[in-house]
């Protein structure tokens, strides 16, 4: 059974958040500058980017990169020698693949989480309420595909409410389930909460009840390989401490 991350400890946030600004023993300005790659899933694509310019603002000597996209993509890009300095997941067992091959630095911590939702269409049209209507005859249901987070978490969910669904495709990214049904290709998918909302007026959610719901915990962890483990480390810092707030405000929760 693969590991699971705890969240840092609320000392190891602030002992990492003073890395990152700067303040920490034996740190410098000069420490908290250079250039870093965050490989990020999708999900984390409107969060991470303001995050990242947050931080630049705070380090104006630091530059960050992102590479975003599914999860499980992104294991595969590091597996095959693509060279980055963070990552961040959408579940822990996909980060736990790069621990179990000696692909990261130090312990992953959970710095979010997050919680399903059906996406549909501004306005409902086909009047989708829950989990069971998407066995309907007729309705066109989008998924991320099961290696993908979000697909092992929607299958999670359908499990639990006992619901099958035969899914018109199975995406490799959780923004391309939104994009269908926003475009009119699909009627309903499931997604993420955060991913509804940022998608904006072109869709909608509708709650899964707890009971079927399904907890994602996001981890982060400084790649093995990683061309500057400071300003890496020092941005895992920044998103522990500083980037919360810019999470919440994106629907995520605090781990």
């Amino acid at each position: 059974m693969p590991a699971r991350f705890a969240a840092a400890p609320i000392g190891i946030a602030i002992l990492l958040a003073a890395c990152a600004s700067g303040n920490a023993p034996g740190a410098t300005a000069s420490a908290v500058s250079g250039s870093i790659t965050v490989f990020a899933a999708s999900s984390l694509t409107n969060a991470f980017t303001r995050i990242g310019a947050d931080f630049e603002k705070a380090h104006p000597g630091a530059m960050v990169h992102f590479n975003f996209a599914g999860s499980s993509t992104l294991v595969a890009q590091i597996q095959q020698g693509a060279i980055g300095d963070v990552f961040a997941s959408a579940d822990q067992p996909t980060m736990q693949k790069l621990v179990d091959t000696g692909l990261v630095s130090g312990p992953p911590s959970v710095f979010a989480r997050n919680h399903l939702q059906i996406v549909v269409a501004a306005g409902n049209p086909r009047h989708v309420n829950g989990l069971a209507d998407l066995s309907r005859p007729g309705l066109v249901v989008v998924l991320c595909a099961p290696a993908v987070p979000c697909g092992r978490y929607a299958g999670q969910a359908l499990r639990a409410a006992a619901v099958t669904v035969r899914p018109a495709s199975q995406e490799t990214e959780v923004k391309a389930v939104v994009s269908k049904v926003a475009l009119g290709e699909a009627d309903a998918g499931i997604v993420y909460v955060t991913d509804v909302k940022a998608a904006g007026a072109g869709v909608q959610g509708v709650e899964i009840p707890a009971r079927f719901n399904v907890t994602a915990d996001y981890p982060i962890a400084v790649l093995k390989d990683s061309q500057d483990v400071g300003l890496a480390r020092a941005f895992i810092g920044y998103v522990l401490a500083n980037g919360q707030e810019t999470l919440g405000r994106d629907g995520f929760a605090s781990p």
